[in-house]
């Protein structure tokens, strides 16, 4: 399932990531992050496991942990959650983003064949939260129940 969270009192901002990841916490550990088009806002830079020169970069659970365990506010960003014993082959052309791509606003289209999470932080007032495993989808769904459906959301842009 596909959701998207706009309107919700249990995040102090969009994106937090360690509210965000709660209902799903133990799985962490099972997945390396692939994470691109990444804009924030913290007080706590120094504390980030993430090379900021780069446009994208790949952190392990316990580097994911440590970046949700901030307080940092993601205001565009693309997550994709990779079974950490998979060896994928990072390449330009298979990067995920926020920013400019109308296909994240499509149910089951995630960015990285290979992800079994995708998160999108966009624009600081939206999450969409896809997943490939409907376990992990219905934890989610039951500590967010006010998340729509991806595909029940009415986008306002006539471009979407």
């Amino acid at each position: 399932m596909n959701w998207i969270i706009r309107d919700t009192s249990k995040l102090k901002f969009h994106t937090n990531l360690d509210i965000l990841l709660q209902p799903i916490e133990k799985e962490i550990e099972r997945y390396n992050w692939l994470i691109a088009d990444l804009e924030i806002n913290t007080s706590e830079m120094q504390k980030l496991p993430i090379n900021h020169e780069k446009d994208w970069f790949l952190i392990n659970s316990n580097e994911m942990n440590t970046l949700r365990k901030t307080d940092t506010q993601i205001l565009w960003g693309a997550f994709s959650a990779i079974d950490k014993n998979l060896k994928l082959k990072i390449t330009e052309d298979i990067l995920p983003y926020a920013e400019g791509v109308d296909e994240i606003w499509k149910n089951g289209n995630l960015q990285v064949k290979e992800s079994v999470i995708e998160i999108i932080a966009w624009d600081s007032g939206y999450t969409i939260v896809k997943f490939t495993d409907e376990l992990l989808s219905a934890k989610f769904k039951d500590y967010f129940q006010e998340a729509i459906e991806l595909e029940k959301y009415k986008w306002k842009s006539k471009s979407r």
